[in-house]
């Protein structure tokens, strides 16, 4: 844990006591703060206080005597309107603030030297943080990793010097975090997201952007052209830039060639690693995960030898294009994070001939958007309620079968896969659904995909063998 010392003395209201709101109460008090927490749910309100957490219901509080309040990210802070909690902080005229914000204070305060990596976009920056901190804890440095990919960063170790933090950042978090000042801040893209919460496009773009703004170096991918509009401000605001594309040859910056990854100076090349061979690492959207990676190591002190091997030997996130199983030449992967079309996208791009298990409870669109991938899908297997809508939009350009389950789809597919002799193929569960008909999340759904596959006789699974 990292107390919030920075705090001590002072008397803090905080909203939200989900995981990381806890997190974040415990760290005040074991900085010395006195905190008042609250929770529209009685169930979270009824554990902090069996945690020792002083609760009270914010409405009736004496805002004057807060110095600040800690928000909990879920919380709206605008849009579509600020919740009671603001407007009441803001009326008091007390700081608005979240558990980055505050963990970005007592680096400053302990060990202002301390590497720290935060990365954010709307998609590859979960991968993007994994693969940052692998590559560093590879080299044997200390790398504590956190934030929105699922440990609440004040659960990390305290700040030191040499203790390297990667830190993955949505936009929640950001707008919560005021004095956010990375060594190395990497914005990877930008494509339009949590409208619901910010309002608009543009008002979504400036809040990503603060994060490479506040940034010793700002890393961002200029494939958009929101970032690359960014990229542009910040390099003429006298911010040092470094420019990423994982498809256009840059004079400046770092670019992907095919698998090649390569730096260009004053318009001249030379490649600083390659990604050839690295299943966990395949496709044009893995490219620029990696380059973005290279860019931030680089910054804080590894070297070329360091950051290949970590490449290398990276395992890949679970239920992101995971690699599961291979039987002879067919390839088993678990991709069941993709719950709609633009996120099955990236895995249909990555393998030239698919036996692609989809469905679940469907999403606006469907499958359409996918429809220039339909020639790399060799057959379908149909599961869940979007079954039916999926199979009308495949018509006779795809092969399909509606499996129904996913136990089906596996066993089929696998049977189908084992008989084609076009080379190397993949059976995908990319379902451009959500699994709420059938599962309790896309977590629960990759788990059985894998129980599957591990059932199939003579599987070698990735890790251990059958």
């Amino acid at each position: 844990m990292i107390p919030a010392s920075s705090f001590h003395g002072r008397r803090v209201a905080l909203f939200g006591l989900g995981g990381s709101g806890i997190a974040t109460a415990r760290a005040l008090i074991e900085g010395g703060a006195e905190v008042l927490a609250w929770d529209d749910n009685p169930e979270s309100v009824s554990k902090a206080q069996a945690d020792g957490i002083s609760t009270g219901d914010l409405r009736h509080a004496d805002w004057s005597c807060f110095s600040s309040f800690v928000l909990s990210p879920g919380v709206p802070l605008t849009h579509p309107k600020p919740h009671w909690t603001v407007e009441l902080a803001r009326a008091a005229g007390v700081e608005v603030i979240g558990d980055v914000e505050l963990f970005a204070r007592e680096r400053t305060a302990r060990a202002p030297d301390a590497p720290f990596i935060a990365i954010t976009g709307t998609n590859g920056k979960s991968t993007t943080t994994a693969l940052t901190a692998h590559i560093i804890s590879s080299s044997g440095r200390d790398a504590q990793m956190g934030g929105n990919i699922g440990r609440a960063v004040l659960t990390l170790e305290p700040p030191q010097p040499g203790r390297h933090y990667v830190v993955e950042c949505s936009s929640y978090q950001i707008d919560l975090a005021p004095s956010i000042n990375p060594t190395a801040g990497v914005l990877l893209n930008l494509t339009p997201d949590h409208l619901d919460r910010h309002g608009t496009m543009q008002h979504y773009a400036s809040i990503k952007e603060r994060l490479v703004a506040g940034s010793e170096t700002a890393i961002v991918g200029v494939d958009d052209v929101y970032c690359a509009q960014i990229a542009d401000r910040l390099e003429k605001a006298g911010k040092d830039v470094i420019r990423i594309s994982k498809r256009l040859p840059l004079t400046d910056g770092y670019f992907a060639d095919g698998t090649d990854l390569m730096e260009a100076v004053h318009g001249r090349y030379s490649r600083i690693g390659f990604l050839e061979g690295i299943g966990s690492l395949r496709g044009q959207h893995n490219a620029q995960n990696a380059l973005a990676a290279v860019a931030a190591c680089l910054k804080v002190g590894l070297d070329l030898g360091e950051i290949q091997a970590g490449l290398e030997s990276f395992p890949g996130l679970a239920h992101r294009m995971e690699q599961v199983g291979r039987k002879d030449h067919v390839l088993f992967v678990n991709d069941s994070k993709a719950t709609n079309a633009d996120a099955s996208a990236p895995a249909l791009s990555s393998f030239p001939r698919i036996y692609w298990i989809a469905g679940g409870l469907p999403k606006e669109g469907g499958i359409e958007p996918l429809r220039g991938f339909f020639p790399r899908i060799a057959k379908a297997y149909l599961i869940g309620e979007a079954a039916p809508a999926f199979s009308a939009t495949l018509g006779e350009a795809v092969p399909y079968e509606i499996s129904g389950t996913l136990a089906a789809a596996v066993e089929h597919a696998a049977h189908d896969a084992a008989r084609d002799d076009s080379g190397e193929v993949v059976v995908l569960l990319s379902p451009a659904c959500a699994s709420f008909d059938q599962f309790k999340n896309f977590e629960v759904r990759g788990d059985a995909f894998k129980e599957a596959v591990a059932a199939i006789d003579r599987i070698t699974l990735i890790g251990g063998t059958r």
